[in-house]
């Protein structure tokens, strides 16, 4: 099992998928010296190139962002002979554009933080049934045959999340200037449940820690929807890129 780069999604799925008879590659090419402690602490083989890993990977993971997934397919896809497993939040013209680069695609889509102890592997395709071994490691969910619908349902559900994180973000800011952060909290937990302020604490962090990252989702989610409204959407990205 091979990875093209090495971020927050392929190292959590080393430390998941446990087993004798799967060995990970990935190169340390043009990668900062931080990536490659991580790559060496997670015991993932270092090869030469990731054309190398490419070539030698059964699987072929891609997990890098949504303005890097299509450039990442043009240029190694054509020698994974594997499957070739796209995990990048992309809309489903991208993933079509990844097919016509890559055999084998397989279009997947992490539903949950993936350092969460109960993320959901989405996937879709005609060769998704291969990947369906996954499940003893992470929940793995085959929804078609088609490529691209991982990729829509992985969308609509950005719509709601980046666009609720937008919102609380937004009033949580007019909160603190209120002096009542403690009780907006203790408020809006009467209705959503007792865990709300931790856990609308961590959405904050995590989207102010990733704001471009979620910014890029969003514009592809704009770009393939462009024929409905999209309002709060596009008030998401806005704030997101305040």
């Amino acid at each position: 099992m091979g990875f093209i780069g090495f971020g927050k999604v392929s190292k959590n799925l080393v430390e998941m998928i446990k087993s004798e008879e799967i060995m990970f590659v990935t190169s340390a090419e043009n990668r900062s010296s931080e990536t490659v402690e991580n790559i060496r602490k997670s015991d993932v083989r270092i090869l030469d190139t990731f054309k190398d890993v490419a070539i030698q990977s059964d699987i072929l993971i891609s997990a890098n962002s949504p303005k890097n997934a299509l450039n990442i397919a043009r240029e190694y896809g054509k020698y994974a002979k594997g499957i070739y497993l796209d995990l990048n939040n992309i809309s489903p013209d991208t993933a079509h554009e990844i097919n016509e680069h890559a055999d084998n695609l397989v279009d997947g889509a992490i539903i949950g933080k993936i350092d969460s102890p109960n993320p959901t592997l989405l996937i879709s395709g005609e060769n998704a049934d291969d990947l369906l071994f996954l499940s003893d490691f992470i929940k793995t969910v085959k929804i078609s045959d088609r490529i691209g619908d991982a990729s829509i349902l992985k969308m609509l559900r950005s719509t709601y999340t980046k666009t609720l994180s937008a919102l609380l973000i937004e009033s949580h800011e007019i909160a603190k200037i209120h002096n009542l952060e403690e009780e907006f909290f203790d408020v809006l937990s009467l209705t959503e449940g007792k865990d709300f302020r931790e856990k609308s604490l961590s959405r904050i962090n995590n989207t102010l820690k990733s704001s471009k990252r979620k910014s890029e989702e969003l514009e592809e989610i704009i770009s393939y929807f462009n024929e409905n409204e999209l309002i709060m959407v596009k008030a998401a990205l806005k704030k997101l890129n305040q």
